[in-house]
Formats: C-alpha cells, sequence, structure tokens
C-alpha cells in the first residue's frame, strides 16, 4: 500500500484572521497589534501592515511572521517575496514556529531563496520540535524518503505519529500504511485500520481506498463487503482509480452490492478515463 510522499506546502499563504485573532490573545499584544486585529478584520490591510509593522520592529516575532506573509501574498504591501524572505528569517530567528515551517518549504522548494534541503530540515527541524504539526510531518515524509538525511523508516513513523496525533490526514495515512506493510513498527493491521479511518473520515480518497480494501479483505477488522464498498465509492468518486476498479469489482462479483455488470463497466470506464 502506497504511502504518500507530497510535502505540505504553506509558503505564500494568506494569513488568516483567526491567525491574528490567536496572535492578539498570545501575545497579550500592545494597542498597536489590537489596531491592526481590528485593521485587518475590516480588510483595511494597509492598515493593517502599518499597525503590525509597529510590533514587528520591535523585534515580536509572531508579528515579524504576520508582516512576511502579508509581503508573501501582497496583502497591504506590494507583493515582494525578496522582503517576505527577509520577515521570515527574523520571526523564525525568534523562535516563531510557523515561520520556521514556512522558511523550510521556502528552502524546499527553491522559492525565494536557493534550493537547500538542508536548510529545509534546519527549519523542519526547529519547527517540529515546537509541535508544528506540519513540520512534522514533512520530517516524516524526509526520513521516509531519505533526503538531505540517511533513510530511516523509524524516524519517519516517529515524525508520522506526532503529526498524525494533531490530526494531519496524510500522516495518519501514511502511519497506517506503515503499520499495514511492517515498515519502521512491527506489522498491525487493526493499528493500520485505526489510522486509514482517521484520514478516511477527513476526506482522504487514499486512506478510504485502502480503508475499503482492509475490510474487503478483512485484515484488521471482520470481513464486511458493505463497509468496503462504501469506503471505495467515496474514494471512487474522488476520482481514485484503484477505488473505481475495486468497486467495479465489486459490483462484478455481487460484493456488498447487487451483481450488476452495467455499474462495473461504468466504474472500469472510469477508472480507465
Amino acid at each position: 500500500m502506497a504511502v504518500i510522499h507530497q510535502v505540505r506546502g504553506m509558503a505564500m499563504i494568506k494569513p488568516t484572521l483567526a491567525m491574528t485573532l490567536l496572535l492578539a490573545f498570545s501575545l497579550n499584544a500592545t494597542a498597536d497589534f489590537n489596531a491592526g486585529v481590528a485593521a485587518y478584520e475590516a480588510e483595511d490591510y494597509k492598515q493593517a501592515f502599518k499597525e503590525f509593522s509597529d510590533v514587528a520592529l520591535q523585534e515580536d516575532a509572531r508579528a515579524q511572521g504576520l508582516i512576511a506573509g502579508m509581503y508573501a501574498s501582497g496583502l497591504g504591501v506590494t507583493k515582494d517575496v525578496g522582503q517576505a524572505v527577509r520577515w521570515y528569517h527574523k520571526a523564525a530567528e525568534g523562535g516563531d514556529a510557523q515561520s520556521q515551517f514556512v522558511l523550510g518549504v521556502m528552502y524546499a522548494n527553491g522559492h525565494g531563496v536557493p534550493k537547500d534541503d538542508l536548510q529545509a530540515l534546519k527549519w523542519y527541524q526547529m519547527s517540529a520540535g515546537q509541535g508544528y504539526a506540519d513540520a512534522q510531518y514533512n520530517l516524516g515524509v524526509i526520513y521516509a524518503r531519505g533526503r538531505a538525511v540517511p533513510q530511516d523508516d523509524a524516524e519517519a513513523v516517529k515524525w508520522y505519529l506526532k503529526a498524525a496525533e494533531q490530526g494531519i490526514a496524510e500522516a495518519q495515512y501514511n502511519l497506517g500504511s506503515r503499520y499495514a506493510e511492517g515498515r519502521g513498527v512491527p506489522r498491525d493491521d487493526a493499528e493500520a485500520v485505526y489510522w486509514y479511518q482517521n484520514a478516511a473520515e477527513q476526506g482522504l480518497a487514499a486512506a478510504q481506498n485502502n480503508l475499503g480494501s482492509m475490510y474487503a479483505s478483512g485484515r484488521g477488522v471482520p470481513k464486511d463487503d458493505v463497509q468496503a464498498v462504501q469506503w471505495y465509492r467515496k474514494a471512487a468518486e474522488q476520482g481514485i482509480a484503484a477505488a473505481q476498479i475495486n468497486l467495479g469489482n465489486m459490483y462484478a462479483d455481487g460484493r456488498g452490492v447487487p451483481k450488476d455488470e452495467v455499474q462495473a463497466l461504468s466504474w472500469y470506464r472510469k477508472a480507465a478515463e
């Protein structure tokens, strides 16, 4: 069962109001910062940028990260990736976990900085060490791939678990695959099902397909063709070819659904498209 090797990216996103409000409360913010929150909420980004800049210049790391995001997305200021990198560096060096993660993404992709896997690793590690879930997941991918570090399945599992416990669906799926295959952990079908279920319930199509397969084969759960069909269908409707074939097979064999060759052919055709 394949794992997902796509890292999560967060660079160049619009800073959200939820993040802004969190900053306001977590920082016991100054009047300037609170004024920035109010302006941001009103979508007066120029005024928000001015207010946040005043706080950022006082070496406030999280405000610096917010300024970086506004430069990156062109909110309240002309879009400027160079300035975004400058402010992300300030924020990251000041200990802001989100900025450390974003800086890692930028180095991993060579966006605004020279591509540098070791720098990406450094910033992911700093962010992950502070409990930032996306960075923990990306570290898992790095160790699974052996990129900038020796390939290490056990270390990949360690970081996938940390991210999975914080609700990262891709980490839950990859952890499920590791348990299903016995890579980096002893094989444990029940644990595989548990993590597939978590990811599947978040709508991750690959996990839905694999959960269907576990029910179809009775691995880690009692064999249940109806449940298998349910999960295959969810994944198939998201365009996963393997799930479309699996669902077609269930219709062709009359497992979990009435036998229906027309439906079977329909799903096979979708998979072939």
